[in-house]
């Protein structure tokens, strides 16, 4: 399913406009022309990012930022505006806005934000899964346990942590990085050759699962790949 935005821009021309740009871009999106009806969309639909312009009719961004928090405080929010004093900015930061693009605006950037801020999202829930039934294998994160078909192995911390992470992001690019912060807590030439020999080790415990692979990435990253 295509992710959620909801839109709510007072310009019907370019919202018109941004609304056809994330939609050929595979979002699903919903556009409100001022602050009211777009917190009338909010309480009747389900959204996983809002777009608020700040200077609307009947309800600026800033107050329907606010009755969006309180009625869930983990839906991301992007405020676009023209609007650039610093007062401004540090204003939409402090009702918890993801990010404050201001206006004129290049939406390949904004494109990627939206990328990056539901991504961040997903992980945070992710990051609360202990378990996980990939393929054939049956991976229980909490108890550091992985049945694959009919064995099962007691992984060491590091197994566990790496494999969480990368069934977390299964199908999706993991990042080198990511993992070496997350993991090693540092990024050199040495936690980068530990953590190869740790996918080394996760290959063969998988090597008996036909539907899973671990592939690199252009030398940037991994991916768990999920073939069926």
């Amino acid at each position: 399913m295509n992710n959620r935005i909801l839109l709510v821009e007072d310009d019907q021309s370019f919202g018109a406009v941004l609304k056809d740009y994330l939609t050929i871009n595979n979002f699903e999106v919903t556009l409100a022309v001022d602050g009211e009806q777009g917190l009338k969309e909010f309480t009747e639909n389900e959204f996983d990012i809002c777009i608020f312009d700040v200077m609307m009719p009947k309800k600026d961004g800033f107050s329907l930022a606010e009755d969006v928090k309180k009625i869930d405080k983990n839906t991301p929010i992007i405020f676009l505006t023209a609007k650039n004093l610093r007062e401004d900015i540090l204003k939409g930061y402090q009702l918890g806005a993801d990010d404050y693009i201001t206006k004129p605006f290049d939406t390949e950037l904004l494109l990627y934000k939206i990328k990056a801020i539901l991504q961040r999202s997903a992980a945070v829930e992710n990051d609360e899964q202990e378990q996980f039934k990939i393929s054939n294998i049956f991976f229980d994160s909490m108890l550091r346990q992985l049945r694959v078909g009919d064995n099962e192995y007691k992984l060491s911390p590091k197994e566990n942590e790496l494999l969480k992470l990368l069934c977390q992001h299964r199908n999706d690019f993991m990042p080198r990085d990511l993992a070496l912060r997350k993991i090693w807590k540092k990024e050199n030439y040495f936690t980068a050759r530990s953590m190869d020999v740790y996918i080394a080790k996760l290959r063969k415990l998988l090597r008996d699962d036909e539907g899973l692979e671990i592939i690199n990435v252009h030398g940037e990253g991994f991916r768990l790949l999920v073939k069926n």
